[in-house]
């Protein structure tokens, strides 16, 4: 009894704090939330970004740049020691039979005196290319029986922030798996069979520690079924319950509508003409519409909307337009304006930077019905934003709101249209299940005027022709986008350093170029500054991560160089690549392997012989290999934390099948049994509880 008290007071549970953890203090507390973990279950849930995976011993004659490597060596000449800078430098070169290696560690003077002549080292790091030779800087140096314990076996990076280790982390996830109560197996065992699924607790054990490769792939095999099962179930009920609303709102359009169209300075394509078509039906029919326009990059799905808000405005009702940022809400305000004054229809911003003064202004407004559209971020949907007569709501790049906002934003009126728009490319297929509440239109082509981007895949010998390249478009006058996979060099991962890169390109380029780098880690503000610097042509080329894949629009940026292109999908790079090309100059995107190989150069190549979105979505589910992310989600949409929808489309099938067959009692009597399952589907909708 007393041992069974013990193990009750020592035991956690998922909705506990983080604070339960031993170790884990007030300061760690909060350098947790930094990383959105705040309960034993967000930290069961921060999966690793990826893995490091100890390798037999190869010869110093194996060496290749970039790879992490074992080397079994001895001290060639007796070490020394250098001085630069603040630094202490121990230097040495070490050999095996088939050759030898300059190593070199930081401030770790100790060395000179440990290493002995004769003795044999295990080294393991990776191997760097210095002045046109290979070396080793900084390896880790492995006792025998602890690098034969750790040979083959998976060892997790997670996503870090400053002041918290991988080891950190890793040792309070296996104190929470060994310790923690977990939620209760949810999925029926017939199901489990049916779709080869382990048990929830094995996979949470197993993406965190794999002993193998199998063990990681089973794991994960089953929680991006999980994450798909529960999104699904959500959509499944959406459908059911939206389908064939009637709505308040019969729309047609009228004199004003037609007079836009009159006076564009272009002609619509048959994809634009074919989408307002399709929404003039919709509004017209005494139904609810929900309509997805999906649109490859630069198609024109801006104008389709605009002309969609206008339908609803000029009949005596509101329209809002979401989108993800705040520089591209005061773009689309500033084009709104232009093109909507001379037909006296009052445009607003709404926006999270505003002053508490301007959004109160604003709010009162909207609420007055002084605004016919507003234009903002999610700052339209707080809960103090009340509209007097909204019947039309648009979401911009839908795949960066999740279902949640959406519903959020349908609430704020009484059976308001909703037009949600993306650019991302996802096949059809896939569209179907993942949209499903919604019809689906397709624009496809670019609008006329635009040049097709011209594309190259090239490995880093031709960085030098790059950055002339680069040079010339700005001195033309144009503007350039650099694209790095990561803020900061973190242990085993061959990316570019964003703030080192810029710091390189400022000495490589002329100093009449300004450069500028952007970054998710800076705070909110700061990017927007820089981003506006950038629209207004104050910057000349942007260092940036993939924080402009959505939400600038700069047609005079006409070249993008993607640094380490075979760290990202298909689908991501060509997204970014839509960051150019926007304007009537020729524009450019250069792909730069780090890495290259056979298998690399035939993915991107898909990339260089097409700008077709589609084409490449369904190129890049065909490429993609089990083992290509080894835990790492490429792709970014909706509320996934494990799940992609291009590496995983066959387990999204699945769980689209295995979802189909249950009712809403099913779900509720699911979400009464099993504790924690309500939170989990409320991720994505709270549409089947109301």
């Amino acid at each position: 009894m007393i041992f069974e008290l013990r193990r009750e007071e020592t035991s956690l549970r998922e909705r506990d704090s983080i604070r339960n953890i031993k170790g884990v203090g007030q300061k760690a507390e909060s350098l947790y939330a930094k990383l959105g973990i705040y309960t034993i279950g967000d930290l069961l849930a921060h999966y690793p970004r990826q893995y490091d995976v100890y390798k037999p011993v190869q010869p110093v004659s194996e060496a290749v740049d970039g790879n992490v490597i074992v080397l079994d060596v001895s001290l060639a000449a007796k070490p020394k020691i250098s001085y630069v800078r603040n630094l202490k430098i121990v230097s040495c070169t070490m050999r095996d039979s088939s050759g030898s290696i300059p190593v070199s560690w930081f401030n770790m003077p100790y060395l000179l005196r440990s290493l002995k002549m004769g003795t044999h080292y295990l080294l393991r790091g990776k191997v760097i290319s210095k002045r046109g030779r290979l070396m080793l800087q900084q390896p880790k140096m492995l006792q025998y029986e602890e690098y034969r314990s750790m040979l083959y076996r998976l060892q997790p990076l997670y996503p870090l922030t400053a002041g918290l280790t991988n080891n950190a982390i890793k040792k309070a996830v296996d104190q929470a798996l060994s310790q923690a109560e977990l939620d209760a197996e949810f999925l029926p065992l017939d199901m489990r069979k049916k779709y080869n699924l382990v048990l929830h607790k094995k996979a949470l054990q197993d993406i965190h520690f794999p002993s193998k490769e199998a063990d990681f792939f089973a794991a994960r095999n089953r929680l991006v079924f999980e994450e798909f099962f529960l999104f699904t179930l959500a959509m499944h009920q959406m459908k059911q319950n939206r389908h064939q609303k009637p709505s308040d709102y019969i729309l047609h359009p009228g004199d004003k509508v037609f007079a836009l169209l009159e006076n564009l300075p272009y002609e619509l394509t048959e994809g634009q003409k074919q989408a307002v078509d399709e929404i003039a039906a919709d509004v017209s029919s005494g139904f609810v519409m929900n309509r997805l326009i999906q649109g490859d990059v630069g198609s024109g799905k801006t104008i389709v909307a605009q002309i969609a808000l206008l339908i609803a405005v000029e009949q005596g009702h509101q329209g809002a337009i979401m989108v993800p940022t705040e520089v591209l809400a005061e773009q689309h305000y500033e084009t709104f304006c232009e093109m909507f004054d001379p037909l006296q229809v009052r445009v607003g911003l709404l926006t999270g930077s505003m002053t508490a003064a301007a959004k109160r202004d604003m709010q009162a407004q909207i609420a007055a019905g002084e605004i016919d559209i507003v234009v903002g971020t999610q700052a339209l949907i707080q809960d103090k934003v009340e509209y007097k007569d909204l019947a039309m709501i648009v979401t911009d790049e839908q795949h960066r709101f999740g279902v949640r906002q959406r519903e959020s934003f349908y609430a704020k009126g009484h059976t308001p249209h909703m037009l949600v728009m993306s650019a991302t490319p996802i096949p059809r297929t896939l569209a179907i299940i993942l949209y499903g509440e919604l019809d689906i239109s397709v624009i496809k082509g670019l609008p006329k005027g635009r040049l097709p981007t011209q594309n190259c895949v090239v490995d880093t010998g031709y960085r030098p022709q790059s950055y002339r390249f680069i040079e010339k478009e700005v001195e033309k006058g144009h503007q350039a986008y650099v694209i790095c996979p990561m803020v900061e060099e973190s242990e085993n991962m061959e990316a570019e350093n964003v703030t080192d890169y810029a710091q390189t390109l400022r000495e490589e380029m002329s100093t009449k170029i300004r450069i500028e780098v952007l970054h998710g880690k800076m705070k909110p503000a700061q990017k927007n500054e820089i981003m506006e610097r950038f629209v207004s042509g104050a910057i000349d080329v942007l260092v940036s991560t993939t924080v402009i894949e959505v939400g600038i629009n700069v047609p005079n940026a006409t070249v993008m160089m993607v640094e380490n292109a075979e760290r990202f999908g298909l689908a991501q790079l060509h997204q970014l690549r839509g960051r150019v090309g926007r304007g009537s100059a020729q524009s450019y995107c250069i792909f730069m392997m780090g890495k290259p190989s056979k298998e690399t150069k035939q993915r991107l190549q898909v990339l260089e012989q097409s700008n077709d979105g589609f084409l490449v979505a369904e190129e890049d589910l065909k490429l993609r290999g089990p083992g290509d992310l080894f835990g790492i989600r490429q792709s970014g949409d909706l509320n996934f934390k494990l799940a992609d929808i291009y590496q995983d489309a066959a387990i999204l099938k699945q769980a689209n099948e295995a979802a189909a067959g249950f009712e809403r009692t099913d779900i509720i009597e699911m979400c009464k049994k099993y504790q924690g399952l309500r939170e989990k589907i409320q991720t994505y909708t709270d549409e089947i509880f109301l």
